[in-house]
């Protein structure tokens, strides 16, 4: 949006404008010559010269130009600045499981990718919040940091890929990655979004411990225990064509442990036995972590002075070549 800088100055337009448009109409009469003739008659049938018309538009050129002038130095520019706003907004990491148990294909097409199609429709739907992406198996790291750039997450989402990462199921390890990543969070809602198929069999730092701590920093953590009830069929080996091969075997989560988890950090533990429940998972988990934040805009401003130079350039160089050309005036 267009804005003057300094509007004050336009009061120049009527104090400099009326008084010469006056003084011009006003001279028009004392500068003309005068010849005393006994009749006029002979001059009724001409008109108005265009040199006059041409003189007048000359005069005119001059006060456009002075009209940009004074535009100018009311500077002209789209002014930016910061406004903050009140939105529903929380810091959020998405913890998630990569170990090679969750291509079970229990779910449709597998564990994996139902679980990446449901983070990123979660992700998609919260505009104002901080979320990162954590990924962990026998190991764990950060794919992405706290962001709120909605389709740099979607894209790390959807890029996420099998086998980057030693196998095995360290979730206390997938937890503290987490939490350094939320813990100097600006939003007074923090939690943790974890989604595991199995028990944790390695890793540095235990489940509980990491709840603790978790506690500690007030971060909530809510757990989804991923895989049907029964039995599923398991990646048990890659032939030598590159074909995963599947055996048929019993679901086994570790749920005492994310209830434990949950309830410590004052989370909720959720058990998703398909796709459409750990949908409706996340929607309840996206209902529950609302909380009003203020978030603040920025905007920059920049001079757009240029067109009104130019502008002004144009219209003294018009009427100087008029004043110099046809409305030249000979001794």
């Amino acid at each position: 949006m267009m804005n003057l800088a300094h509007p004050g100055w336009l009061w120049l337009l009527p104090v400099l404008l009326i008084p010469l448009i006056a003084w011009y109409i006003y001279s028009q009469d004392k500068n003309e010559p005068e010849m005393n003739v006994s009749s006029t008659r002979a001059f009724d049938g001409l008109g108005t010269s265009w040199k006059v018309w041409a003189k007048h538009l000359s005069f005119a050129l001059k006060l456009a130009a002075l009209a940009c002038l004074i535009v100018i130095l009311c500077r002209p520019q789209t002014r930016d600045s910061w406004s903050t706003s009140d939105v529903e907004g929380t810091d959020i990491v998405i913890a998630m499981d990569v170990s090679t148990s969750m291509l079970a294909k229990d779910f449709k097409p597998n564990r994996f990718e139902s679980a990446k199609r449901v983070a990123t429709q979660f992700v998609s739907g919260r505009d104002h919040d901080n979320i990162g992406l954590v990924l962990f198996a026998g190991e764990s790291f950060t794919q992405v940091p706290m962001t709120m750039d909605n389709a740099t997450l979607v894209n790390a989402i959807g890029q996420t890929e099998m086998f980057a990462l030693e196998d095995g199921t360290a979730i206390g390890d997938g937890i503290a990655t987490a939490i350094n990543r939320i813990r100097d969070g600006k939003a007074k809602s923090k939690s943790i979004i974890l989604l595991t198929d199995g028990s944790n069999n390695t890793g540095v730092v235990a489940p509980n411990t990491a709840a603790d701590i978790a506690r500690k920093y007030g971060i909530k953590i809510y757990t989804i225990g991923v895989g049907s009830n029964g039995t599923a069929d398991y990646p048990v080996a890659i032939d030598y064509a590159g074909n995963i091969q599947y055996q048929r075997m019993p679901v086994v989560i570790d749920e005492t442990t994310l209830k434990n988890i949950a309830s410590t950090t004052g989370g909720k533990y959720f058990r998703a036995t398909s796709g459409n429940v750990l949908s409706n998972i996340f929607k309840e988990i996206d209902q529950l972590e609302k909380t009003h934040m203020d978030v603040q805009h920025f905007t920059h401003t920049e001079d757009h002075y240029e067109p009104w130079a130019l502008l002004l350039m144009g219209l003294l160089l018009l009427s100087l070549l008029m004043d110099y050309t046809i409305l030249r005036h000979i001794p």
